[in-house]
């Protein structure tokens, strides 16, 4: 009777979500688009939520964990926002369909995931763009940084959806860049 009281907290499992609140600009996308391969940190390629306690401290989360591994659900969440932007269809994680010839290949290398419970989220993002045709690849980079706005770990998820968000549209920007008028 008295370990009954000794319940362990029931786990909670989070993804990120593409932004539905994102239109297209410009005529839809002549190219197939491939998202990925996607890096991400060490320090945050883990089941659990990583947060930022301080500069030099960081705590895990037993209870809070990503549903999909972060990497994944990083390049699913860019290529749904970039299908947005761009009007098309054709926008896929690589490896997940078969490349056509004519198929624009973004990579994306995060440099920062931080998660700040109550304050915000950082995401840097380096960032490559190979276009079909163009000899030189276009690279950017997006330091994207997004209020939690309230507490707990969904409103940190969201607010990391938001920051993708952001480097959705300046990787559909550069993308938009190279298309002829």
């Amino acid at each position: 009777m008295a370990l009954a009281g000794c319940k362990s907290p029931n786990s909670s499992f989070y993804t990120l979500s593409p932004d539905a609140s994102l239109e297209r600009t410009g005529a839809p996308l002549q190219w197939a688009v491939a998202v990925g391969p996607v890096t991400i940190p060490e320090l945050v390629d883990r089941p659990q939520l990583v947060t930022r306690v301080s500069d030099n401290e960081v705590a895990l989360n037993e209870f809070a964990r990503w549903g999909e591994p972060l990497k994944s659900g990083i390049a699913r969440t860019i290529a749904a926002d970039l299908g947005q932007l761009l009007g098309s269809a054709r926008v896929s994680v690589a490896g997940q369909a078969a490349l056509v010839q004519e198929t624009c290949r973004v990579r994306v290398d995060i440099v920062r995931f931080d998660s700040v419970p109550g304050d915000a989220v950082t995401v840097d993002a380096q960032w490559v763009v190979r276009v079909p045709g163009k000899p030189l690849p276009l690279s950017g980079r997006t330091v994207a940084r997004e209020p939690v706005g309230a507490a707990g770990d969904d409103a940190l998820v969201a607010a990391h959806s938001r920051a993708l968000a952001a480097v959705s549209r300046d990787i559909a920007a550069a993308i938009r860049s190279t298309q002829p008028s």
